[in-house]
């Protein structure tokens, strides 16, 4: 998958194609935002925008400032967005994050390219930009209990895909300060809302 990952091109079909689930999982991203007064959103991994575009429609009256490490990504989402609602910025996960108050993080296949002590720090960066009362949601790929859930082709050799368990995240989300919540998995993959 690696060699596809940033083909702005091709990335959707890979997506919908290698993630089962792939539709499923951005709808309940976007779900998981929602009963949150939200003005200002990061994006964290910003891709092609698939993720920005449903969670500026659950909030009309919100705008986005979305980071992605992929210049040509973010050209791709340029076009699924509206420019006077979608700032986009070249960045990575492991930079310092964007000036807050946030009052919603979210991201969506990108932190499990971090390992565990990397997802560590990007939570605790995350709780210190929320607003009070703010909410970080992750949709991601998960190491499941039964390895026989394991259906999402990731690639470890070079340590590229780098997936965690679902309790691990939790208490490091906790760690940072935040109460998460599981808010769906399937097999795979999960959606965690966390609130600061």
């Amino acid at each position: 998958m690696a060699q596809f990952h940033w083909d702005p091109d091709s990335y959707l079909e890979l997506m919908r194609e290698e993630v089962p689930q792939y539709e499923r999982l951005q709808d309940e991203v976007a779900a998981a935002t929602a009963g949150a007064a939200v003005r200002r959103v990061l994006d964290l991994g910003t891709g092609t925008g698939e993720t920005a575009r449903r969670v500026l429609a659950a909030h009309p009256g919100a705008e986005l400032v979305g980071i992605d490490e992929s210049a040509g990504m973010l050209a791709a989402a340029r076009t699924a967005l509206d420019p006077a609602r979608a700032r986009l910025v070249e960045g990575r996960l492991q930079d310092p994050l964007p000036e807050g108050p946030w009052d919603l993080v979210v991201s969506c296949l990108a932190v499990h390219h971090l390992d565990g002590d990397g997802k560590a720090d990007l939570f605790r960066r995350i709780a210190a930009v929320l607003s009070a009362g703010g909410r970080f949601v992750l949709g991601d790929v998960i190491v499941p209990e039964d390895p026989a859930d394991r259906v999402t082709p990731i690639d470890e050799s070079e340590g590229y895909d780098l997936p965690d368990r679902i309790d691990d995240q939790l208490r490091w989300l906790a760690d940072a300060g935040l109460t998460p919540e599981l808010r769906w998995v399937d097999r795979d993959l999960a959606v965690i809302a966390a609130h600061a």
